[in-house]
């Protein structure tokens, strides 16, 4: 449901008038995307407390809600770009790409049932060394390039491998709501990381 939410509100803001302008001033310097991307990790930090901790289940829906919000959002200057450099069709490429890896790991951990957990500690490590990345990129001006996205392919990747797996051995059955963003959280990342490999590609 968070996915296709996501495609209907992405689909509604790409076709709004005035988004494409609203696209291009979110990157239109380093500091405007910095300004960006420290929004979504605070709107996203109280999305994922709502669907984490709140004992109500309407506030819980309200986090996923929310969070899936702030996802449309982020992704309006890549969307937009992809369409008008490289078209539609790259999008809805990368997309089903995306889908079909994420569907072959979740089946092969509910096949499986290994636990990786083990994983949290390296991915700990690996998604701060990516915001490091990021941040220094965006502070001395230099691009992350094509081995970056390769990496973050790779984070997301694991990332799906151990929330699933916490799907299967951790979460409550009332956190229903919680793993779904996470999942979510972890399909969003390779689904913009995939995409941005198509749009160098093209």
């Amino acid at each position: 449901m968070a996915v296709a939410a996501f495609i209907v509100l992405e689909a509604i803001l790409q076709l709004t008038p005035g988004m494409d302008m609203l696209a291009l001033a979110m990157i239109s310097s380093r500091g405007s995307w910095a300004v960006v991307l420290v929004a979504f990790v605070g709107v996203s930090w109280l999305a994922d407390y709502w669907a984490s901790h709140s004992t109500s289940l309407a506030r819980q829906y309200f986090g996923l809600i929310l969070y899936t919000l702030a996802e449309a959002v982020i992704f309006l200057p890549l969307i937009y770009i992809a369409r008008m450099t490289v078209g539609t069709e790259v999008i809805t490429t990368a997309g089903g790409v995306t889908l079909a890896m994420f569907a072959a790991m979740t089946a092969y951990v509910f096949m499986t049932k290994k636990d990786f957990s083990f994983l949290r500690g390296a991915l700990a490590i690996a998604g701060m060394a990516s915001v490091g990345l990021v941040g220094a990129s965006l502070l001395f001006g230099f691009s992350l390039g094509l081995a970056f996205s390769v990496g973050m392919v790779f984070l997301a990747s694991g990332y799906i491998l151990f929330y699933t797996s916490n799907v299967l051995r951790h979460y409550r059955t009332d956190q229903h709501v919680a793993a779904a963003l996470a999942l979510f959280s972890a399909l969003a990342l390779l689904f913009w990381y995939v995409l941005r490999l198509f749009m160098s590609r093209d």
